[in-house]
């Protein structure tokens, strides 16, 4: 199973490979039950369940990385590289990609301009105190607002991991500079599959890990014919759990035994999609909505 004969052209994204994999961490911790209401922290029960992430998923999965000698991006909230500033170096220390996921989980469409740009900024200082100047973004559960890739850009990261209208990168043309959009999706995300919690409600099916991973590797494998992005997406607090990163870990050595995917970060993909010429920016259009055709608000 192979691309087509495009995928050999060494000035694309895919840089002569058929598929390009993406192996991607949000090290979210406590921030998305919190971003649900500030009383969770209350739940001893909650707090440590998301705590298992920074405390046990994240050094499972550096092992893991470090066992396939592969390459990886972590998304991390501005308060969890505060609360966990040791995970944050030890990340950094194994030489994998650090990148912004907002500071405090909150969607954007739940927030002002002002207020995503205030969280946005807060994100960006506290990676900073690392050293860190963060190359891309992710939005808090992919739910970008209409002014996102434009703080990307203001803010100088290269590209944004959020948008669902493509599976491969694409090139945004912003107000700032062009910026790449590496877009990722529900069905390579390891939520949807294993998050669970009674309050708040985050998921309510906590599927087998070899379902998982046999759903993964046939997205890989239709990913490799049609030249695709295999951008997976994976939480610390999820995917570190035993029988997950075995899983996680068969689907890695599938994608190297076939020997046509090639592993990057995220910020070597961005690179790579803006200097592909046959990749042109455009602007992103707001979707506008007649009151009088949907009046429900």
């Amino acid at each position: 199973m192979h691309a087509n004969s495009s995928a050999t052209d060494m000035t694309s994204w895919r840089q002569g490979a058929a598929c390009v994999a993406a192996l991607t961490f949000d090290v979210d911790a406590e921030s998305p039950i919190l971003a649900e209401g500030r009383r969770h922290a209350e739940s001893a029960m909650a707090m440590s369940h998301q705590a298992f992430g920074p405390k046990v998923g994240v050094p499972r999965i550096l092992q893991l990385l470090r066992d396939v000698q592969q390459p990886a991006t972590f998304f991390i909230p501005g308060i969890t590289a505060e609360r966990y500033p040791q995970v944050v170096e030890d990340i950094l220390s194994a030489g994998h990609e650090i990148a912004h996921h907002s500071h405090t989980h909150r969607t954007a469409v739940s927030m002002s301009l002002d207020e995503e740009r205030k969280d946005f900024d807060q994100a960006m200082v506290a990676l900073g105190r690392f050293g860190i100047s963060p190359q891309g973004h992710r939005a808090a559960l992919w739910q970008a607002s209409w002014n996102t890739t434009e703080l990307v850009a203001e803010y100088g990261l290269k590209y944004d991991s959020s948008l669902m209208d493509s599976d491969i990168p694409y090139l945004v043309q912003t107000a700032s500079s062009v910026i790449a959009e590496l877009p990722p999706h529900w069905s390579l995300d390891d939520w949807e599959q294993y998050a669970f919690l009674p309050d708040p409600k985050i998921g309510e099916i906590i599927q087998s890990p070899l379902i998982v991973s046999d759903m993964w590797i046939h997205e890989l494998d239709a990913m490799r014919r049609h030249g695709a992005l295999f951008m997976l997406t994976c939480h610390p607090f999820l995917s570190g759990r035993a029988g997950r990163i075995e899983a996680l870990r068969s689907v890695i050595e599938h994608a190297l035994e076939s020997g046509d995917v090639r592993f990057t970060t995220c910020e070597a993909l961005a690179d790579a999609a803006l200097a592909d010429p046959s990749l042109f920016a455009a602007p992103l259009v707001p979707v506008e909505v007649s009151e009088a055709l949907y009046p429900e608000y």
